[in-house]
């Protein structure tokens, strides 16, 4: 109720948009980054005509409906990102903003401003205290985004009361530092004419991002207005009469709305159909004068990559070198830099270790830096984890970007909550984690990961790839790119790792596959990355020291093996064998495709890797060891059933 009035002058006299094409690639776009006031927003989209109807409205946070209880993307027509933990839709934004420049610099020409939109952004107290919008602001503030105007609900409430008791800073002194132009509207609950200035005023600041302090009051109108209790709990009845009256509506009518207000919406929807009619007829323009541009920026939005990028993968034989996989990773990258451009790479400080830029990549910059262009392909976010996702989400929402980040493993959970939006919001993008294990060695446990896998394999919508070689390293762009609505991580180790002689990218493709088969085998050796090479070697040790026959399965994505038939991977994972998994990770988890599980359930340990490897018994010998037991020990079970055989597996 606070933001109704800037909501009213915003999308009538700023915003260009059409309802009867919510994706129009020139749309203004607008993130609700307070996303628990989404029934505004429902309410606007349902004035101005997208396909959100009354029922909608009255159907507000129940099961199945277009009005969830915050904005979900995949949900509601008009909703341009998730949002929902404070602060990722203020990240969001500057996601939106980055793409809107950098498609901008790549396909606009003189006379041809086919992308000039601008993205708006509201955001509460509550954005302002989480720590990612700090992260998202500096960067913003630091690549002079201009076309970023977020308005400020300064209305002092948060769910716990008055903000003086938690959050008293000076808000403009903060963005002013960070490079943003600064404006104050004092009263935001009456002065249209004052909102409209502000908004008006940053659309002229070109080389600065805008906060405009809004102060209001939470529930303008209400009996509880200024209160915190009118923040999250629906009116009595008799103050809605109340408010009904105060604002000059018939207090006997619910969701009754007047025809006026309608037809005076309606105008503002007809003048965006006809702004979007007439950026049709610059396209088609465009597309004559610059066919190889036009056809890019089709091909774009119509989201299909370019033909027969996969041809460029690299593929390898097992008599090939080992090679660390962050390392096989960069070979991808630098393969596909020429191929599809609407790649936009970068890291959070950690360039050299992540190995995410192509040699001949331009970092995005302003170019009164002097160290980039708006054109660039390369983003330099800092040590920004948290910031970097959200704003990959925001990337990936735009429509002509597909977004990829590194970081090490570890502090991917840094940005785990980003990583859980980008998977309920379905968009396509790629974290780049690096120095996956304890293989990273010397900086010991902080840095090693031991959790971070079992956390996000247990997300949904989620790919977590954790390849063993170089066609699996292939394997995991593949899918991960051909996934449109579908976030990986790609897990990359830092240690050099062995090509495997059953290794294809149309084996990984799958998920998991057969690396060595062995007639007579009496166990199942399971595994991920670098432990791969290891179970190989177990293998022969077993057969030497023990004469046992091993057969060894890799897994590089649970997610997509799942995803297989069940006859494949009864063929993968058979019947009447024991089955060890071995990764050097919480083991939590593998018992779906194990009988048995070998990994570490502790903290790691500092030294170099080879010898925590040893601290730990992921050697030859120690698998063996854990292996002999793991066929003891089920030798007298009968018959022994593939973890694939589940009670429940058709139902789910």
């Amino acid at each position: 109720m606070g933001m109704a009035p800037v909501s009213h002058v915003l999308f009538n006299k700023f915003m260009r948009f059409n309802p009867k094409n919510p994706d129009w690639i020139n749309r203004d776009r607008f993130v609700l980054s307070n996303g628990h006031g989404c029934m505004l927003q429902y309410s606007l989209l349902h004035l101005f005509g997208y396909d959100l109807s009354m029922d909608d409205l009255k159907k507000f946070r129940q099961v199945g409906s277009k009005t969830p209880g915050h904005p979900e993307a995949s949900d509601t027509p008009g909703v341009e990102v998730t949002t929902g933990p404070l602060g990722q839709g203020f990240a969001n934004a500057v996601g939106l903003a980055i793409a809107q420049a950098h498609t901008a610099a790549v396909f606009n020409k003189p006379g041809y401003d086919l992308i000039d939109n601008y993205t708006y952004m509201f955001f509460g107290d509550g954005c302002l205290m989480e720590g990612i919008s700090a992260e998202a602001a500096s960067t913003a503030g630091h690549l002079q985004l201009g076309n970023l105007i977020g308005i400020y609900d300064d209305n002092h409430i948060s769910i716990d009361g008055s903000t003086n008791c938690a959050f008293t800073e000076d808000v403009l002194k903060r963005f002013d530092a960070y490079g943003w132009h600064c404006i104050h509207v004092e009263d935001g609950d009456n002065n249209l004419a004052g909102i409209e200035a502000a908004i008006a005023e940053a659309k002229t600041v070109k080389n600065k991002p805008t906060i405009i302090k809004l102060t209001t009051t939470i529930g303008y109108g209400s009996k509880l207005e200024g209160t915190h209790e009118v923040h999250g709990s629906p009116l009595k009845a008799d103050d809605i009469v109340n408010i009904k009256i105060k604002f000059g509506m018939d207090p006997q009518k619910k969701f009754d709305v007047s025809s006026k207000v309608y037809e005076y919406y309606a105008e503002t929807a007809a003048r965006g159909a006809a702004a979007e009619e007439e950026w049709k007829q610059l396209f088609a323009k465009y597309q004559k004068a610059f066919p190889e541009e036009g056809a890019d920026l089709a091909r774009r939005i119509a989201n299909i990559l370019p033909e027969g990028w996969e041809k460029a993968l690299p593929t390898y034989k097992a008599t090939d070198p080992a090679i660390a996989s962050r390392k096989l990773s960069e070979t991808v990258l630098q393969k596909l830099y020429p191929i599809i451009p609407e790649m936009i790479g970068g890291s959070a400080d950690l360039t050299g270790s992540n190995l995410t830029r192509a040699k001949e990549s331009v970092d995005f910059q302003p170019p009164s830096t002097g160290l980039g262009d708006w054109a660039g392909r390369y983003i330099r976010y800092g040590v920004r984890e948290h910031a970097m996702a959200g704003i990959m989400n925001g990337l990936a929402a735009y429509g002509t970007i597909i977004p990829f980040g590194g970081t090490f493993l570890n502090f991917v959970s840094y940005a785990a909550g980003s990583v859980r939006l980008s998977a309920l919001s379905h968009v396509r993008v790629l974290y780049i984690a690096t120095h996956d294990s304890i293989g990273l060695g010397e900086d010991g446990p902080t840095h090693q990961p031991i959790e971070t896998l079992a956390h996000f394999r247990a997300l949904p919508n989620c790919m977590v790839w954790r390849p063993a070689d170089g066609n699996e390293t292939s394997a995991a762009y593949y899918v991960a790119l051909t996934s449109k609505h579908t976030p990986s991580v790609i897990a990359l180790s830092r240690q050099n790792l062995p090509q495997l002689e059953n290794s294809t990218i149309e084996h990984a493709i799958k998920g998991g596959y057969v690396a060595v088969e062995a007639k007579d085998a009496t166990i199942t050796l399971i595994s991920t990355g670098s432990e791969v090479g290891i179970c190989v070697d177990t293998v022969n040790y077993l057969k030497e020291k023990h004469n046992v026959v091993a057969r060894v399965v890799s897994l590089p994505c649970w997610e997509v093996f799942d995803a297989q038939e069940k006859a494949y991977k009864l063929s993968v994972l058979p019947d009447g064998i024991p089955i060890l998994s071995v990764e050097v990770m919480s083991t939590m988890g593998w018992e779906k495709y194990s009988h048995e599980q070998f990994g570490l359930n502790r903290f790691g340990a500092s030294g170099p890797y080879k010898d925590v490897y040893a601290r730990f018994e992921f050697t030859a010998a120690g698998i063996s060891k854990r292996a002999l037991a793991t066929i003891n020990f089920w030798k007298d079970v009968s018959p022994i059933r593939s973890p694939v055989n589940r009670a429940f597996a058709q139902l789910i």
